[in-house]
């Protein structure tokens, strides 16, 4: 009889995969990050975990056993979810693996433009003793979380310990620990004004493309922060130029661009009152640990039992 197979595209530590075969002991495993290894053993896997491209070519055919789909990353806008919803294929996503690193990463951009500190790392390369005008501090100001998940909860939760006003935006409006005001996407236009910081969490939708533009940066204070964390999608990139090089609003700290890599042809690059991070705002030490012991395994075990996955099913009607 053959054995029903699991295949990880990814390489994995020897510790997590005695975890994960431990619960199939029965299954054949499957771990490689080498496509030379996976490519030709997803034909015929009923679960992978960790997409790659090109990979529905391998796995989607009509012979295709796939019935989950195990994404290695918070967004899932990159695969076909129109085929993947078509075949019935279960897929999860890995939201809630980056809310620690994704957070620092955000107070690291709200405190480094705060404090001018990619000002005087310039400054340091140059040899040049100069104070910059720096002035400002982020104590007791207002944070306006847009998408708050995991990561804008834990990021909401840091907030507080700077005695920060938080508000929050979510699709449901149903409010959250340590948000002192949730709003609706549809209210965004009421939580812009207010802030001193805006720090966009969304996932990439139909809903959520190009939501922040030329309108959206007006209605923000001049002396606001712009922070995108989520999609480089979500903004209308040559407008939010537009705003930074106008004073519309006061700087940026952009991890996510429309494009990626972020063009050599950029003026980003050359704006002092912006700070460029590569995409790294996720990379964390215990990234796969997360995924396979908080995520994979539990929903595997439910799996196997017969029961819905309980953990970051995504819906394909709301594409996240």
């Amino acid at each position: 009889m053959e054995k029903r197979k699991l295949v990880i595209t990814q390489n994995l530590e020897q510790d997590l995969l005695v975890q994960v075969k431990a619960v199939i002991p029965d299954w054949e495993l499957v771990a490689s990050k080498e496509k030379e290894v996976w490519q030709e053993q997803v034909k015929d896997a009923e679960i992978i975990a960790g997409w790659r491209r090109g990979l529905d070519e391998y796995c989607l055919g009509p012979d295709s056993k796939l019935k989950w789909l195990q994404s290695w990353s918070a967004g899932v806008d990159s695969m076909p979810l129109e085929k993947l919803a078509a075949r019935k294929i279960m897929l999860t996503s890995a939201n809630g693996v980056h809310a620690y690193p994704i957070s620092e990463t955000i107070f690291a951009l709200m405190l480094g433009l705060t404090r001018k500190i990619h000002t005087y790392v310039k400054n340091q390369q140059a040899r040049v003793w100069d104070h910059a005008h720096m002035k400002l501090e982020i104590h007791e100001k207002t944070i306006g979380i847009i998408g708050v998940g995991a990561i804008g909860s834990e990021t909401a939760k840091i907030a507080k310990a700077f005695g920060m006003k938080v508000l929050g935006v979510r699709n449901s409006g149903k409010p959250a620990e340590f948000v002192d005001e949730m709003y609706t996407t549809e209210q965004l236009h009421l939580v812009l004004p207010q802030c001193d910081y805006v720090v966009v969490t969304l996932p990439h939708t139909k809903e959520t493309h190009h939501l922040f533009g030329a309108e959206q940066f007006k209605q923000m204070k001049s002396t606001a922060f712009f922070i995108n964390i989520g999609r480089g999608e979500i903004v209308v990139e040559e407008e939010l130029v537009v705003a930074l090089h106008d004073g519309t609003i006061a700087g940026a700290g952009l991890d996510v661009f429309e494009t990626e890599p972020l063009s050599t042809e950029s003026p980003l690059w050359e704006m002092d009152n912006v700070i460029i991070t590569p995409h790294t705002a996720g990379s964390t030490e215990h990234y796969n640990q997360r995924v396979v012991e908080n995520i994979l395994i539990p929903n595997l075990k439910n799996y196997l039992s017969g029961e819905p996955l309980s953990i970051n099913l995504v819906d394909y009607s709301k594409g996240y």
